[in-house]
């Protein structure tokens, strides 16, 4: 019986796991890498380990010192969570020779299927050896892992070549395995899969399908169970093919089998020998817990001959600290809050004052709503999510909402390029044009007033705030009942609510404030000083770091006194786990490049100068 369950990963993967756990009455083990010290999943573990140093080759991918660890700290099992280890047969191997429990599949399933090379060779389909013009487009992918990490679309030949070198590097530093194959692109396809759940006496479970389209760099965002509009035939092909896949590398545990549907095909993708972050859907629709189950298979016990019955539709949001309307800019900074109204599940690895850092993945936490049917599941997470407290860097939850209503989602039409067709609509939608006002006169509530009020007016006052990069002002007066501005009437403020009246309509405004951030109902501001301080000027065509991270790669040749093109790529930051290209913001000459390999920059760091032509 398994007492004791280190688990091999961090974040939300590693709470989510610890819940289930505390749930059995199993003691918990964390590992934490520098950067982790302090993380949720430390402290809410019931002993925790630490891994020196921060970036994942020194920490969360380094199987030794993970096996060292649940040594050390009495444990007698070791769940690989999903993402880092999860799918490397070493690690398996090492885990099971130093005596522990893997909760996970046998290590020859994991290398005849976490490879994607030989998963595809097992299914008899083989990538492309050589690429021509005539295949294109096609997809590099990365041979170990998942994520997204490691995948880029190819369109012409002439881009062939720095695709495989980004994927390779981001594969690499991911997994630790820059292993990448060359695949063709099904464009307009969806993205489903079957969660299978196999035991060690033959029966192997298919729990139905996921849909999980909607994705940002081949990274999935929002995921639903059942995949909605299936041909009933279709849905029982796929699910008949994942079980074959089990059964043909004798597997067992948790694992998802994952298809690109097109034209009433399914074309078999890759399979995952893990636990993956989209799960809950398929728990909330079979009411069962896979991490349980997961820990009773490893334990030898056996699963009922079928598995339990479907009821409803779930969806789930992937939460990320990103800014969607600028190439997906990842963030960091201070969670201040993270609240969900009752009734949706959150998985998260943050708790409320928590830092966002730069070694690791930007997914915040996950959202899931369960209802008996799909368009009940959807209206309820989208009202939740608009309803969410989420205090702190810039975040896609407004993108997340507006997807979950989106005509072309709602009516079960998406495909994987749904975002390449719909994000500029679903990031352009205005503000609140309210919330500056209420951000001001809470902000004015209870301020001291100059006497001789009673019987001159006083002047209007004035407040300047940031949303999005834009400046909205707003004007208000103290008067004798408290607080008036133009076009409206001020029901009531204080420093936490504001009432107004608009057109006879009363709305209500929370506000909260976090030195000059000010957050009003959904809505980001930032306030800014009435005399604002002189600010050194830029060089134009100066590039600045988007966010904080490494400098990875410099383009090749690339060197002070350069001619360069507009759109030119001059360098790569990697930040969160994934490569941002810095490209030239127009033609000119590169006066100045302070850029090199391994370089740690902050964000709105000098990286290089591009004076036009």
């Amino acid at each position: 019986m398994i007492t004791s369950v280190l688990v091999a990963n961090r974040g939300e993967i590693a709470c989510r796991i610890f819940r289930t756990c505390g749930e059995l009455g199993i003691r918990t083990v964390a590992v934490h890498s520098d950067a982790d010290e302090n993380a949720l999943h430390t402290r809410v573990a019931d002993a925790a380990v630490r891994l020196p140093g921060a970036a994942p080759t020194e920490t969360y991918l380094r199987g030794e010192l993970i096996v060292k660890a649940a040594l050390d700290a009495g444990a007698d099992a070791v769940h690989p969570g999903y993402g880092f280890l999860s799918e490397n047969a070493d690690f398996a191997r090492a885990v099971t020779n130093a005596g522990l429990v893997w909760i996970g599949p046998p290590p020859e399933a994991i290398e005849a299927m976490a490879s994607k090379t030989r998963a595809k060779k097992l299914m008899g389909l083989e990538p492309l050896a050589a690429v021509t013009a005539g295949d294109l487009p096609v997809l590099v992918k990365a041979a170990a892992g998942g994520g997204g990490r490691g995948m880029r679309i190819v369109r012409e030949l002439a881009e062939l070549d720095a695709a495989l070198t980004a994927a390779r590097a981001e594969a690499l530093s991911a997994f630790g395995d820059g292993e990448v194959f060359v695949e063709p692109y099904v464009e307009g396809g969806r993205h489903v899969e079957v969660q299978i759940l196999a035991d060690t006496h033959g029966t192997v479970w298919a729990l139905g399908t996921r849909d999980c389209s909607l994705q940002r760099r081949h990274q999935k965002v929002i995921e639903e169970a059942p995949a909605p509009g299936l041909a009933p035939e279709l849905a029982a092909e796929i699910g008949e093919l994942a079980v074959r896949a089990a059964r043909a590398v004798d597997y067992v545990g948790a694992g998802t089998v994952e298809f690109l549907v097109a034209d009433g095909r399914a074309h078999f993708l890759e399979m995952n020998t893990r636990l993956q972050v989209e799960h809950p859907v398929t728990e909330a629709v079979f009411g069962i817990d896979l991490v349980a189950l997961q820990l009773q298979v490893a334990e030898g016990a056996a699963l009922d001959d079928d598995p339990p019955r479907a009821r409803g539709h779930a969806v789930e949001a992937r939460l990320y600290a990103e800014d969607p309307a600028h190439d997906w800019a990842p963030q960091t900074g201070t969670l201040h809050r993270l609240a969900v109204p009752d009734g949706i599940r959150l998985d998260t690895g943050y708790g409320d004052g928590d830092s966002i850092g730069v070694h690791y993945d930007a997914m915040l936490a996950k959202a899931v709503a369960h209802a008996p049917t799909r368009a009940g599941a959807l209206r309820a997470l989208a009202g939740a999510l608009e309803r969410t407290e989420l205090h702190g860097p810039v975040t896609n939850r407004d993108l997340l909402v507006r997807s979950l209503r989106h005509p072309e989602f709602v009516g079960a039409r998406m495909d994987t390029g749904f975002y390449e067709r719909h994000l500029t609509e679903l990031t352009t939608a205005a503000p609140d044009p309210y919330a500056p006002l209420a951000a001001a006169l809470a902000d004015a509530h209870g301020r001291s007033r100059f006497g001789g009020w009673r019987n001159l007016a006083s002047q209007p006052q004035s407040k300047r705030y940031l949303i999005d990069g834009t400046e909205h002002e707003v004007h208000y007066r103290h008067i004798r009942d408290g607080l008036s501005a133009d076009g409206v009437r001020v029901v009531h403020a204080d420093a936490r609510l504001v009432v107004l009246e608009v057109d006879g309509v009363r709305r209500k405004f929370a506000v909260t404030r976090y030195a000059d951030q000010v957050y009003v109902n959904a809505t980001a501001l930032t306030a800014l000083p009435r005399f604002p301080d002189p600010v050194a000027d830029r060089a134009p065509g100066s590039l600045l770091a988007p966010m904080p991270g490494t400098v990875v790669r410099v383009a090749e040749g690339l060197a002070e006194g350069a001619r360069v093109e507009a759109g030119q790529p001059l360098l790569w930051l990697e930040a969160m786990k994934m490569e941002h290209k810095i490209s030239a913001p127009t033609a000119g000459t590169l006066s100045a490049l302070h850029a090199t390999p391994g370089r740690q920059v902050e964000v709105g760091a000098l990286l290089a100068v591009v004076e036009p032509l």
